[in-house]
């Protein structure tokens, strides 16, 4: 793991989108496609406003998501709408999609539908977490009975997930899945994620602080940008 600091979230954001270009273009070039996946929530908004003008062929880039709330995709809450409404725009708007959302009742339920969309993907080129202050990452959260499921090494792709400290059901990636990627990126902004980030390198308890399964893992680089505010 290699911390990156910078002296605000604009440099960060003017960084990061010029990293991300580089390892689109690069998979482009060697395979013909690329795949990013991204993290909702406030943090990565002015990331992806930012990396929706770029100059790169989108239409052979994939993108999808760490981690959805299980709602519709017109709802307030919905990972999908922020992406759609910050990174699928301006040049962006040609990229390809695939939604980890799936009408049933059940985040359970939807897993069979979401799962075969996943079914073909190869590793990933760049993948962008999150953390919050419990540590959890995606929606791995310590809180969930799910967690050691989806922290195992035969993990399917995606499942879902009911987290007791957090509104919703969620779908998620699974580790093994997170981690088939060859470059890791951990986007945190605020000096109280510095101080999760420290306790989190302190211990090995993957089940506390699950971010930890991604941090202290040999086979992945995993580049932490942060900025103070």
């Amino acid at each position: 793991m290699q911390l990156h600091h910078y002296t605000d979230s604009a440099a960060l954001n003017h960084d990061f989108a010029r990293q991300l270009v580089s390892i689109l273009t690069d998979a482009i070039a060697n395979r013909g496609q690329a795949y990013l996946v991204v993290s909702g929530g406030r943090t990565p908004t002015a990331l992806f406003n930012t990396l929706s003008q770029a100059e790169l062929a989108w239409d052979k880039v994939t993108v999808l998501l760490a981690d959805e709330r299980f709602v519709p995709v017109d709802s307030a809450d919905s990972n999908e709408r922020l992406v759609k409404t910050h990174l699928l725009q301006a040049n962006a708007s040609a990229a390809n999609f695939i939604s980890l959302y799936a009408g049933a009742a059940t985040a359970e339920q939807a897993i069979a539908a979401i799962s075969a969309r996943l079914k073909a993907l190869p590793a990933f080129d760049a993948v962008i977490l999150g953390m919050g202050e419990d540590g959890h990452t995606a929606s791995l959260f310590p809180c969930s009975r799910e967690l050691t499921a989806g922290l195992a090494a035969d993990a399917s792709a995606v499942l879902a997930v009911n987290p007791t400290s957090a509104p919703h059901q969620r779908i998620s990636l699974s580790l093994p899945r997170l981690l088939n990627s060859r470059q890791i990126f951990l986007h945190l902004v605020g000096p109280g994620k510095l101080e999760v980030l420290n306790k989190a390198q302190a211990t090995n308890d993957v089940a506390s602080m699950p971010i930890r399964a991604i941090i202290q893992q040999p086979d992945v680089d995993v580049a932490v940008m942060y900025a103070a505010n």
